[in-house]
């Protein structure tokens, strides 16, 4: 694909096909992803890519500790929860999904079914997990950097035919995650991404998230008057 159609046809992928995912292929995914760039070159990033019977593990032990009451235990912080034009957003792309899903505002079990499919990270056949190196916990720099890499990966998934989504349900039960993904107490596990083969009959699969404008996110300053010949928005 075109950097373009890449950029603009990604779109978060939730029901995947059971089909298994070459190594081979991941390994060129992350070949490309750790290209991007880190501050001073550090490069904090580490991936375990997990599928098989220690995700079935996983999914099983997520689903159990949530539905037993479990409190959160991920190790990369949350902050606080959104508030306004961040929750309106999160609303939307909710309310985007429900609707494609035909989940009604009022059926409790649909509703907590679409909640256990993301610690069970939506049923993937390879869940990669992003860690960075403990010794770097509390720069900024870190999370910073892990995410352009994440970015990448994403974006070269898409290239080769393949979905991803990032979630946070998938690493938040963490000892179930240390336990079966055997990852070294020297790593903080900052986030999960579901990838797999896309599902094009889910209809989850479908739904495009809306993107603020140009206009509404970028302050030029120093520039002309010259109106700019870009659309105000690519995405459809």
């Amino acid at each position: 694909m075109e950097y373009d159609e890449v950029m603009l046809g990604r779109r978060s992928i939730r029901g995947y096909k059971p089909d298994p995912v070459p190594q081979k292929l991941i390994e060129e995914i992350l070949a490309l992803a750790m290209r991007a760039p880190t501050s001073m070159n550090t490069q904090p990033w580490n991936f375990y890519v997990i599928t098989g019977e220690p995700l079935a593990r996983i999914r099983q032990g997520n689903t159990e500790r949530i539905l037993a009451g479990e409190p959160d235990s991920r190790e990369f912080r949350k902050g606080e929860p959104f508030a306004g034009v961040h929750r309106e957003r999160q609303i939307g792309v909710a309310k985007q999904l429900f609707s494609a899903m035909g989940i009604a505002r009022d059926d409790a079990a649909m509703r907590q079914d679409w909640v256990l499919r993301g610690f069970r990270q939506f049923d993937a056949p390879v869940c990669v997990i992003v860690t960075y190196d403990k010794v770097l916990q509390g720069s900024d720099d870190t999370p910073f950097d892990c995410g352009g890499v994440v970015n990448a990966l994403v974006n070269a998934a898409w290239s080769r035919g393949l979905g991803t989504v990032i979630n946070s349900q998938g690493i938040m039960q963490s000892p179930v995650v240390r336990e079966h993904a055997g990852i070294a107490d020297d790593q903080v596990i900052m986030k999960s991404i579901a990838l797999g083969w896309p599902d094009e009959s889910f209809p989850a699969n479908a739904v495009v998230s809306e993107r603020k404008s140009v206009a509404e996110a970028v302050t030029f300053v120093g520039f002309d008057k010259t109106p700019s010949l870009a659309p105000p928005n690519p995405l459809p």
